[in-house]
């Protein structure tokens, strides 16, 4: 049996039956048999679905925001955006996806030969609850346009959600079986990574259960994708617009109420101007409202579950116990609900906990250093590379000092965001693999070279 638990007071929502091992098996047949049909479809058909499903996003864009807050607790402002970034990436998919796997022709003097896209067959896809919308159709909408077939593995807490996902894809026009949502325990997804039926497998999640699933993947050698945790460094050099900075810092930090594998999570500050942007960042913090999540200006909502705010704490707390500074936070609120405040700690230290390890939670860890120099190498001084940020007016040596960055992506005078332009992943334990632009929907296909030879003439 799942359980949704609605977060804000921790009360049940529903329960559903897991799915026996008939149903899964059913599934992946029926996936295996649609996706050999499907790849058969031309592109310029194949991407009908893909407005099809930003139709139905839309259409319902009320309800299913109302689910997410629901059921994890985001703000539902957020949720509502969480819906539409959805839609406009199917609609940008739709729109590029015939250019991105288009022929790609490689002429020579003795031969015309080519590289084609074909996809690989049905993907499993194991999703996180933190956007439990977006992390699965930032995968789906490119892998469906490619011709692959999809499973979905939500996370437990979030199965009215990963319900209402079939519906979509149900209202969207997806052929039948081409792709089924499994509301399964998490011992059984080994079995269906070994399955012939699965042809390769993303998971967005831990670092912890992406090495699990790596290694299970990896034993049956099919293809993976991984996004998994990050400590993203947000570095803040002395010429920095420090009020557009510390702005910025403080969505970084909560939005998602924290808890987003790209969160800013370090700040990594020059000491010329540190006292500064951490006066404006505590100010910017202090103007955020805890409350209910289904109100509008509610910014900070509660955690998804109890034992990820029990976690935090006891990090937070190992924190300041080492000798840093709280500024702001730092218990959880009593009540109701799975509730933690905006945490600030200032004079954070490389060998503490909150640089050491991923915070998943509203809780910002403050580093101060000298200079540039110093920011880049605490800003790579850990385990994860997925996202960083970076503040400077001096664009060229942002721009060097980008390079210097272990990371998949470096925002310079920005927040990190994931956008269907861009290619989005990280390195290190951060994970392997790319989603999102040219990139992304080709991580899910065979990349095949057909060479043609020079036709003989007849005689």
């Amino acid at each position: 049996m799942i359980t949704a638990i609605n977060p804000t007071n921790g009360k049940a929502l529903a329960e559903y039956e897991l799915h026996d091992d008939a149903y899964v098996d059913a599934a992946l047949s029926g996936a295996a048999a649609a996706q050999r049909e499907w790849r058969k479809v031309p592109i310029e058909q194949r991407v009908t679905l893909l407005s099809g499903m930003a139709k139905a996003l839309r259409a319902s864009k009320t309800k299913y925001a109302e689910m997410i807050t629901l059921e994890m607790g985001k703000p539902l402002a957020e949720s509502e955006a969480e819906i539409e970034k959805c839609a406009y990436n199917c609609d940008f998919y739709a729109e590029h996806a015939p250019k991105y796997l288009a022929e790609e022709e490689l002429a020579s003097n003795a031969t015309h030969s080519i590289v084609a896209f074909d996809p690989l067959g049905v993907v499993l896809a194991i999703m996180p609850w933190n956007y439990p919308f977006w992390q699965f159709f930032r995968f789906a909408a490119p892998a469906f346009a490619a011709g692959n077939g999809a499973i979905l593995k939500h996370a437990n807490n979030v199965p009215q959600c990963a319900l209402a996902i079939e519906d979509i894809m149900r209202e969207a026009g997806c052929p039948e079986g081409l792709f089924k949502t499994l509301l399964i325990e998490p011992s059984k997804v080994a079995g269906i990574i070994a399955d012939d039926r699965i042809a390769a497998v993303t998971l967005t999640g831990s670092t912890e259960v992406g090495a699990i699933v790596a290694s299970q993947a990896g034993k049956a050698l099919k293809k993976q994708v991984l996004e998994l945790g990050g400590s993203d460094p947000f570095i803040v050099l002395a010429d920095a617009d420090l009020e557009e900075a510390a702005a910025v810092a403080v969505k970084a930090r909560y939005i998602n109420v924290g808890q987003s594998c790209v969160n800013a999570k370090r700040f990594i500050v020059e000491d010329a101007i540190a006292d500064r942007f951490v006066e404006l960042f505590c100010a910017g913090v202090a103007r955020l409202k805890i409350g209910d999540p289904m109100e509008r200006d509610t910014n900070i909502g509660p955690m998804a579950r109890a034992n990820l705010m029990t976690g935090l704490h006891a990090q937070v707390e190992k924190t300041v116990a080492a000798g840093a500074t709280l500024m702001m936070g730092g218990k959880p609120i009593e009540g109701d609900g799975f509730y933690y405040p905006p945490t600030v700690l200032d004079n954070v230290r490389p060998d503490m906990v909150a640089f050491c390890e991923e915070t998943f939670g509203p809780v910002a860890a403050i580093i101060r250093v000298k200079d540039s120099g110093e920011a880049v190498r605490l800003a790579n001084q850990t385990e994860f590379g997925l996202g960083s940020a970076l503040w400077t007016k001096d664009l060229t040596r942002a721009r060097k000092l980008a390079r210097d960055i272990d990371a998949g992506a470096v925002f310079i005078n920005g927040m990190v965001a994931s956008n269907p332009r861009y290619p989005f992943g990280g390195i290190k334990r951060s994970g392997y693999g790319r989603e999102l632009g040219v990139y992304g929907i080709r991580e899910f296909v065979n990349i095949k070279t057909v060479w043609i030879g020079p036709a003989k003439v007849a005689k």
